[in-house]
C-alpha cells in the first residue's frame, strides 16, 4: 500500500485509540506521538504488518523496556490470531504453568489490562464480581503484594510495588576501624592523653583517658544483570537500587551501582538523580546491552580489572544480582567470582530464580558461582527484598555457607 493509498481517516482513528491504550498500559504517549506516528504511517506505508508494526514501533518506543508492553499491546490490539490465548495466559498470573508455556509477563498483563478497559459494561461487572468473591482471602491487600513476584503485578501493582521500594532502607553494619577515638567507656587507656593531663596537674591522679575504635561504613557495590532472562525483574530491581542510593542518612560511605548483559558498564553517576523514572531512562541510554545475551565471566573480569581497585577499598559489600545463566565458559567465571569475593567483605547474591520451591543449581553458571558468595537470597518479590536488610546487618553465619554447600551437593 503507497501514501496516495492509505486510508487516512480510518487509520488515524485506529492509531489514537492504539495510542490510548499504550498510555492506560503505562507508557508515556501523549497527543505528539499520536500524529507523529500517524504521519510515519502516512509517509512510508506498509505492505507487511510487520512494516506497519516497526512504524509505530519508532513512533511509540523510547526506552529498552517499553518494548515487551508495545508487542503485547499491538499483539492484542490489532487483533493478533493467538491474542485470545495470551490474554488468558496474561490475565491467570498466578497460575503455576509449565515454563515454555508462560507468557504472563507484567507487560502482558497491563496490555490485557489497558484493552480490557474498553469491555461493556456486563463484562466489567462479572470482572467486578471476581474481585469481590477474590477479597474473601484472609490475605489483606498489602500482605498479597508483598508476597506477589514481580513478574505478576498488573501496572497498578507495579505503581504500589515501587512506592513501597522507595520507603525501604538498606541498613549496612560498621566496620571497627584501626584508628580509635576518645571514649569514656573504652576498652583500651589513652596513655597520651594521660601523660598530658598528668603534666598539666602536676602529676595529681585522674581518671586515665580511654579510647575506642573508630567505626568506618564501608561501600555498596551493586552489580546487576540486565539481560533477557532478567528482564521482567531489573528494572524493579533498579528501582531498588534508586532507593538506597538517595535515601536520607544511609548506613555506607557511597552506592556504586554496575550493570551487565554482554558487557560492563557503570550507572552510578545516572542512578544518583532524585527522580527515578529520569534515573532509569539515563541508565536506558547508557546501557546499550538490554534484553540481550548474558556474559556474566567477562563482565566479571571488566569489573575486576578496570573498577574493583577503585570501588572495592575498606570492605565493600557485594550486591550481585543476576540469575546465574551465562554463556561464558564456567571455569573463567569461577575465578572471577573467587576474585571478586577475595576483593569483598561479603557478597549477597540476589536470584530471582529462587522464587521457585524446587529450585536446584544445576546450571553451570549458578554451580561455578555459588561457592564463591557468602550469602544467596531471593529477589522476586516485596518480602525478598525487605529481608535483604538481614542479610546486610547479620555477621557472617558459617550455616549460610553449609546450606548453598548442601545444596550444590544434592544437585550432583
Amino acid at each position: 500500500m503507497t501514501a496516495a493509498e492509505l486510508p487516512y481517516g480510518r487509520l488515524a482513528e485506529n492509531i489514537a485509540h492504539f495510542g490510548r491504550a499504550l498510555r492506560a498500559a503505562g507508557m508515556p504517549v501523549g497527543p505528539r506521538r499520536i500524529v507523529d506516528a500517524v504521519r510515519a504511517v502516512e509517509a512510508a506505508g506498509f505492505t507487511r504488518r510487520e512494516d506497519f508494526y516497526w512504524t509505530l514501533h519508532a513512533s511509540f518506543v523510547s526506552r529498552p523496556e517499553e518494548r515487551d508492553l508495545f508487542r503485547q499491546t499491538f499483539e492484542l490490539f490489532w487483533r493478533d490470531p493467538q491474542a485470545l490465548e495470551k490474554m488468558m495466559a496474561a490475565l491467570m498470573g498466578m497460575v503455576r504453568v509449565p515454563e515454555e508455556a508462560r507468557d504472563r509477563s507484567a507487560a502482558a498483563t497491563r496490555a490485557a489490562e489497558a484493552l480490557a478497559e474498553g469491555a461493556a459494561p456486563r463484562d466489567r461487572d462479572e470482572a467486578r464480581e471476581e474481585l469481590e468473591f477474590d477479597a474473601t482471602l484472609t490475605f489483606s491487600a498489602e500482605e498479597a503484594l508483598r508476597a506477589k513476584d514481580f513478574e505478576q503485578m498488573t501496572a497498578a501493582e507495579a505503581r504500589a510495588a515501587r512506592a513501597a521500594i522507595a520507603r525501604m532502607t538498606l541498613p549496612v553494619q560498621p566496620i571497627a576501624s584501626r584508628r580509635s577515638r576518645p571514649a569514656p567507656r573504652g576498652r583500651h587507656p589513652d596513655w597520651r592523653a594521660t601523660m598530658r593531663a598528668s603534666m598539666r596537674s602536676g602529676g595529681a591522679l585522674r581518671p586515665i583517658p580511654r579510647r575506642a575504635p573508630k567505626l568506618r561504613w564501608p561501600a555498596l557495590v551493586a552489580l546487576c544483570d540486565i539481560s533477557g532472562s532478567m528482564a521482567g525483574y531489573s528494572r524493579m530491581l533498579l528501582h531498588f537500587l534508586h532507593a538506597a542510593s538517595n535515601a536520607k542518612g544511609r548506613g555506607w560511605s557511597k552506592l556504586h551501582a554496575f550493570t551487565f548483559g554482554t558487557r560492563l558498564t557503570n550507572v552510578t553517576r545516572q542512578l544518583a538523580a532524585r527522580d527515578p523514572d529520569a534515573a532509569l531512562a539515563a541508565i536506558g541510554q547508557e546501557a546499550q546491552d538490554w534484553e540481550g545475551g548474558t556474559r556474566i565471566g567477562a563482565c566479571l573480569r571488566s569489573f575486576n580489572r578496570d573498577w574493583s581497585r577503585r570501588v572495592m577499598g575498606q570492605g565493600a559489600v557485594v550486591l550481585l544480582i543476576t540469575d546465574g545463566l551465562d554463556r561464558d565458559e564456567p571455569d573463567l567465571l569461577a575465578a572471577e567470582a573467587e576474585r571478586l569475593g577475595l576483593a569483598a567483605r561479603k557478597v549477597i547474591w540476589l536470584n530471582p530464580l529462587l522464587r521457585w520451591d524446587g529450585f536446584a543449581p544445576k546450571a553451570r553458571g549458578v554451580r561455578a558461582l555459588l561457592p564463591h558468595v557468602d550469602s544467596f537470597r531471593a529477589a522476586h518479590n516485596l518480602d525478598s527484598l525487605a529481608a535483604l536488610a538481614e542479610a546486610l546487618t547479620r555477621p557472617d553465619d558459617a550455616g549460610e555457607r553449609a546450606r548453598m554447600m548442601r545444596m550444590l551437593d544434592d544437585a550432583g
